[in-house]
């Protein structure tokens, strides 16, 4: 695949998948979900390939979810057509990270905020930069990830915590998200790329065959998550026809603030 909206590289065992959409705050659309499921096929199935590495372009975000501005398109990217529940992959990304039989770590130097957030929690370690935020922003815009984003959250870090975040869709520093469990480790900026290739060195000194093992028997206990959120995103698909998921949407794109209460049924 001819990549448009990632970077890949592999050096010394190590895939690094990088979301190149630094203008966009590294947001996705149906492209950028297309290829990222194919670079993680390619390195999860590479012998060669001892652990991935999950980031963004730039220091200001590792990614932000959806791209709002290409929201409904009839083309979700350089020659795709809609997919998936949602109209773009997204299940089929979180499936792959999760069934990959390498560990994925997510290098979080800025915000990973909404879908961003969720990629971060379902890689297998999340190291982060003092500058990282994390947080959902679902409800603020007409959305919500009824799987894994809510269930293996609440998984992570305690249902009420979960709650909260996806309530009140607050923002949370990396020092908080450290405390609550969202991340592994919290370095200074300039050393984040140390960190993450002193884990990824550690890891490529173990067995691969053990790791995958326990990356399965980890997924095993939650892989019940995988059919709520099948179910769940039937009902998110139907949400997004509504006036009032439309709502958020276009007051997103209009820059003020959403009068949901007045579409609700």
């Amino acid at each position: 695949m001819d990549y448009q909206d990632i970077l890949y590289d592999e050096t010394d065992g190590v895939a690094t998948i990088t979301i190149n959409r630094e203008d966009k705050y590294n947001a996705f659309r149906g492209e950028t979900c297309e290829e990222l499921i194919d670079a993680f096929n390619r390195a999860g199935w590479n012998k060669e390939i001892g652990v991935v590495v999950l980031t963004g372009a730039g220091d200001k975000a590792f990614c932000t979810g959806g791209d709002q501005s290409a929201h409904g398109d009839e083309e979700t990217g350089s020659g795709y057509g809609k997919r998936g529940t949602l109209g773009l992959p997204v299940e089929d990304l979180q499936t792959v990270i999760r069934d990959i039989p390498k560990p994925v770590i997510a290098r979080v130097q800025g915000f990973a905020i909404g879908g961003g957030n969720v990629l971060a929690l379902l890689c297998d370690l999340t190291i982060a930069s003092d500058k990282a935020q994390f947080g959902q922003v679902g409800p603020k815009v007409g959305s919500v990830d009824p799987g894994f984003g809510t269930a293996l959250l609440a998984q992570t870090v305690g249902e009420k915590k979960a709650r909260e975040i996806w309530y009140l869709c607050r923002r949370y520093t990396a020092a908080e998200a450290l405390e609550m469990g969202l991340c592994n480790t919290v370095v200074p900026h300039d050393e984040l790329d140390a960190e993450v290739a002193k884990w990824c060195a550690e890891i490529m000194d173990k067995s691969p065959t053990a790791i995958a093992i326990a990356k399965r028997s980890f997924n095993a206990s939650t892989e019940y998550i995988r059919g709520i959120g099948a179910m769940g995103m039937q009902s998110v698909a139907m949400y997004y026809d509504s006036e009032e998921s439309k709502e958020g949407v276009n007051a997103f794109l209009e820059k003020r603030k959403p009068e949901f209460r007045k579409y609700a049924k």
